[in-house]
């Protein structure tokens, strides 16, 4: 007798219609902001977590190139010009850097610090960031009988100079290639001077570590014959393409030769951000479970107070799924009133930390002064699966419950 959406006109007016208890809409409303909170929270956690996981992926991307090219094993690879004039013809391309990279030792009198130092070509500006990150002096690196050193500003810190006025030359120590293998210890090291000629800013992880100059200066001081490289690091004309261009670029160098994208250069952080984001969102969701005993409550309520109704449906020919489905609409519809209010207070509140940087992060140290918010159209719908889902589950028993009673319309 009962068909199509009819439970659902049941549960909108049992959830609008006033109760013999107050009680029973005081648990209601309060289950609606249970949702409204847990909705709003899962909401902005995920999209502060999208957000510093941008800012992570923009500043990484300043360093690391699109793809990079190096040994399977060892340290070095050897590059012909047949494989450079293919590289340039592969689609997808924009420009390439030859690098060399190596752990050496700056000296600036009692000052010294182990950096790794980056010899690059003059390419090497046009695939990477860097240059848009130097907050001293000019992006120059100098000739192979002239070098420059650019300094990370924890590097620069370390050695105790002023990268842009600094007047005296650094001492500068590399292993030479093959140096284990030589039985003179001062036979292993090479040694000169360099002179700086500015300073970058990206993150601690490279600012501590870095060092970039010459790439035949390195090259020379190692050992390294001419067609001997430690990579080649790529820019693609677009990065989302880099699955796509990385088969061609192995065909190009064969299988003795590591060809990775971005992501997998930095597969380690981009896995923990990704688990963290992850561990976050299940510990909200057991939140809002527990929320969802409010709900529970609600609903239970509500069937004591509706005895004569649902004895009047079965009355008139409602079977016991009708009633189950009115109950289990009602718990739906309390989480997706909570749900859809959630997600505009977390819209207002997102548009109030993007406009007016109202939650400032502590501290100073970090690159920015207020956390980052990026809103993504999936975490909506992830998260609209999830209030749907717990409402349904919590709405799951008292609905049971009706359905299986048993009622009479005879007062006692």
């Amino acid at each position: 007798m009962f068909k199509g959406g009819l439970h659902f006109l049941f549960a909108w007016r049992y959830f609008k219609a006033k109760k013999s208890t107050n009680a029973i809409n005081i648990i209601a409303w309060i289950s609606i902001a249970a949702m409204v909170m847990g909705t709003a929270a899962l909401i902005l956690v995920l999209s502060v977590f999208n957000g510093f996981e941008g800012l992570v992926k923009s500043l990484y991307s300043s360093f690391y190139p699109d793809i990079k090219i190096s040994a399977a094993a060892g340290k070095v690879i050897t590059v012909s010009n047949d494989q450079l004039r293919q590289l340039k013809t592969l689609p997808g391309i924009k420009n390439y850097s030859l690098v060399e990279e190596e752990k050496a030792l700056l000296q600036n009198g009692e000052y010294q610090s182990v950096v790794f130092l980056k010899g690059v070509d003059e390419n090497y500006r046009y695939v990477t960031g860097v240059e848009a990150h130097l907050v001293k002096g000019n992006y120059d690196v100098g000739r192979v009988d002239a070098p420059l050193i650019i300094l990370g500003a924890g590097v620069e810190n370390a050695v105790g100079v002023q990268s842009d006025r600094n007047l005296l030359a650094l001492n500068i120590y590399l292993p030479k290639k093959g140096s284990s293998e030589l039985i003179d210890p001062l036979q292993n090291i090479s040694e000169d001077t360099i002179n700086t000629s500015g300073t970058f800013v990206i993150q601690q992880d490279f600012d501590n570590k870095y060092a970039i100059t010459n790439l035949d200066f390195v090259k020379k001081m190692l050992g390294l014959a001419a067609d001997e490289y430690g990579g080649i690091e790529i820019a693609l004309k677009d990065p989302t393409d880099a699955d796509d261009v990385k088969p061609g670029l192995q065909k190009i160098f064969g299988s003795n030769y590591k060809v990775q994208t971005r992501y997998e250069q930095n597969q380690g952080l981009y896995s923990i951000m990704r688990a963290e984001k992850w561990v976050i969102y299940a510990v909200l969701v057991l939140l809002m479970i527990v929320f969802s005993f409010t709900v529970i409550s609600s609903l239970t309520m509500l069937v004591i107070e509706k005895e004569k109704d649902i004895s009047v449906l079965n009355a008139l020919g409602s079977n016991r799924n009708f009633i189950q489905k009115i109950f289990l609409s009602e718990g739906l519809l309390l989480g997706v009133i909570g749900g859809v209010l959630g997600m505009v207070l977390a819209l207002l509140l997102a548009w109030l930390q993007v406009n007016f940087k109202l939650i400032p992060l502590q501290g100073g140290s970090f690159l920015i002064d207020y956390f980052p918010v990026k809103l993504k159209i999936g975490d909506f719908l992830l998260v609209s699966a999830t209030v749907v889902i717990i409402a349904l589950l919590a709405a799951w028993v008292p609905s049971r419950k009706a359905a299986l009673n048993e009622f009479s319309l005879r007062s006692e």
